[in-house]
């Protein structure tokens, strides 16, 4: 190549990678996150199996005994012997006075009848966590109640998402009455603790069923990411790109939603992920009070509703089961949250 010859520019500058690959280099440096994010696909994966029908479709036939034990801990823990031929009880007389007793020979029947039937039956044994008290299988209902909890907080965080960015997009871009609107709005629905809110309009709706919980959720759990999107968009409207965009005669919604969402978009990913943690606790703490799913769906909050009884008689496997599928997603999603605001800091260029 002569010495005057002109490199393209592409030769001279390699091109700069955009804010999703450098995030998705720093997200797979983080060993925490790359983890939680494993774990959190995992139960994305059970949704779609369990939604598809391929896992826990018939998690309500009756697949053991009633309160069958889990299978690790053998028959016997949920099977007591019963002592019959030594029982002070069953035998005819009484050795301090010699007087018969008349109902000697009915509590020897009853006895009887409370050995055989304490046998282990043979299905007892084969539920590895266990059974309810109608004889469902614990882990299948927690598979299922994994779609079911997971379902709500995605689908009403997105709808929470939804609403929370159109809303501030209108008010930190237009500003003024629009402002006033939204911000008045707000007010309204921040003045009344989240939890009192959705417990009230789930008493006055009095319908339980999935998609109640999941437009309960959304509809007022937008007001967190209006504030954050309100304030992104007050930041972006008077900078350099947006009015050459206003310059060249692009329309106000271009400009909010083509040139400034963009920019904006790792704010509102994040607040996604955090407001599926919130809704999922939510949709739990609705269905264990009796607002949430109907009788006909299983969640993890309706399985807590069921343990707190059968906790009373020692039956603890449907309480452990529910609780520790909670708490790993609830757990994983917080890592991989917190890793992904990490990853999309602008401030970590």
């Amino acid at each position: 190549m002569s010495r005057g010859a002109i490199l393209p520019a592409s030769a001279i500058r390699a091109e700069s990678p955009g804010l999703w690959m450098l995030a998705w280099r720093r997200l797979c440096r983080d060993r925490v996150g790359l983890t939680s994010l494993a774990a959190v696909a995992l139960y994305c994966a059970l949704m779609l199996a369990s939604g598809a029908g391929l896992l826990a479709g018939d998690w309500s036939k009756e697949a053991g005994v009633s309160y069958a034990p889990p299978a690790f801990m053998g028959p016997d823990a949920a099977f007591p012997a019963v002592e019959v031929a030594h029982d002070a009880a069953a035998q005819p007389f009484t050795e301090e006075t010699g007087i018969a007793d008349p109902l000697a020979e009915v509590l020897t029947g009853i006895r009887k009848e409370l050995a055989g039937a304490s046998e282990p039956d043979s299905r007892a044994t084969t539920l590895a966590f266990g059974g309810d008290k109608w004889g469902r299988d614990v882990l299948k209902k927690a598979v299922k109640g994994t779609e079911t909890s997971m379902l709500v907080g995605i689908v009403a965080a997105l709808l929470a998402v939804v609403l929370g960015t159109v809303f501030g997009a209108q008010a930190g871009y237009y500003g003024g009455r629009v402002d006033d609107f939204f911000n008045w709005l707000y007010s309204v629905f921040t003045s009344i603790p989240y939890l009192l809110l959705v417990l009230a309009i789930a008493a006055v709706l009095n319908q339980k069923g999935t998609l109640t919980v999941i437009l309960i959720l959304g509809l007022t759990g937008w007001t967190g990411i209006f504030r954050l999107v309100r304030a992104e968009y007050m930041k972006h409207k008077v900078r350099e790109y947006v009015l050459a965009a206003d310059a060249i005669g692009a329309s106000g919604a271009r400009r909010m939603f083509v040139h400034i969402f963009p920019n904006v978009s790792h704010v509102v990913l994040v607040q996604l992920s955090l407001h599926v943690v919130l809704f999922i606790k939510s949709e739990v703490i609705l269905s264990f009070l009796g607002f949430g799913v109907g009788v006909d769906t299983v969640s993890w909050g309706s399985m807590l509703n069921e343990a707190q009884t059968e906790l009373i008689l020692g039956k603890w496997w449907q309480l452990v089961a529910a609780t520790a599928a909670m708490a790993v997603l609830v757990t994983a999603f917080s890592l991989f949250t917190d890793a992904l605001r990490d990853a999309l800091d602008p401030q970590l260029k």
